[in-house]
């Protein structure tokens, strides 16, 4: 089995954590474990003799199927879908693409099951409002990709550390964007991490409470449930790390099992070593909407 360990991809960083798991959406032959160094990073392998960096390069998304995926604002004749998103459009996408590849696009950002009173679904915490007109996650996606040159070298540069940052809101919740306002609060991603971290939001379905917001006396807001998110006491998302490798089926499977080990020897016999849980930017003021997640270790 070869296998690269990637500097670029620490444990603690939501945004790494979320590119190592999407770079195994991305090509099933590739696998991740974590090593076991105080900050833990990813291991990427494979079966082969094959260099799990050439498989994901050879894996890069191209920009037809991004521009075809299911949560894009256009698709023939179909309603236009941007942020605000009527549960009708919802319910029309979902059945027009309820075989496609990339239909998990759609459950992993919004859900039918929380309405709002104006008749708009529900958006998963990690689909955050963006600023300006770029306010929805596709439009984010694709204007973040675009700022990949050489998909090879860059791939290579960001998972061994070496990535170059470029001005951009990225998805728009990493808390490491952020810059200070003596620099302008000009907002800093590296566009291959962005881009590999969209796909690790395959495994992170949303849900609800299924609550009819439209009744009288029921909430405004749905409670939305995305997977890993929990209140302890506060909304926080909580991710593992693991000693073992692991494909995307295989990670998908630990993600259901891994919170309910209440012990550290009962994690331990799944193979997770560390594990933290998101710190939510606090913001500055009243008119600071910024949404970005630090991260703390359980």
């Amino acid at each position: 089995m070869a296998s690269a360990t990637c500097r670029g991809l620490p444990g603690d960083w939501l945004n790494s954590w979320l590119a190592a798991v999407g770079s195994t959406v991305l090509d099933s032959r590739l696998r991740l474990r974590w090593t076991t160094e105080p900050i833990p990073v990813a291991v990427l392998s494979v079966e082969s003799d094959e260099d799990p960096l050439d498989v994901l390069v050879s894996a890069w998304p191209t920009a037809d199927r991004l521009e075809a995926m299911p949560i894009a604002q256009r698709h023939g004749d179909l309603a236009a879908m941007k942020r605000i998103v009527p549960v009708d459009v919802f319910v029309e996408r979902a059945r027009t693409f309820r075989s496609h590849p990339d239909v998990w696009t759609l459950s992993s950002t919004v859900t039918d099951l929380g309405v709002y009173k104006g008749g708009e679904v529900a958006h998963a915490p990690l689909d955050p409002k963006g600023p300006g007109t770029i306010k929805w996650l596709h439009h984010r996606l694709l204007k973040t990709y675009r700022l990949v040159e050489n998909p090879e070298d860059q791939i290579r540069r960001s998972l061994s550390g070496r990535g170059q940052r470029v001005v951009d809101n990225g998805l728009g919740f990493d808390l490491t964007r952020l810059t200070t306002q003596a620099d302008g609060s000009a907002k800093l991603v590296d566009p291959i991490i962005e881009v590999l971290a969209f796909f690790g939001l395959a495994l992170l379905p949303v849900r609800s409470s299924g609550l009819d917001m439209t009744l009288p006396g029921v909430r405004a807001r749905p409670e939305r449930r995305q997977r890993g998110w929990r209140r302890d006491p506060r909304w926080c998302f909580e991710w593992p790390v693991w000693r073992q490798d692991l494909d995307s089926v295989a990670v998908d499977a630990l993600l259901d099992v891994w919170r309910d080990a209440r012990t550290h020897h009962g994690r331990e016999r799944l193979g997770v070593h560390a594990a933290w849980r998101t710190v939510g930017y606090l913001a500055r003021g009243s008119n600071d909407n910024t949404v970005a997640y630090g991260s703390e270790r359980l």
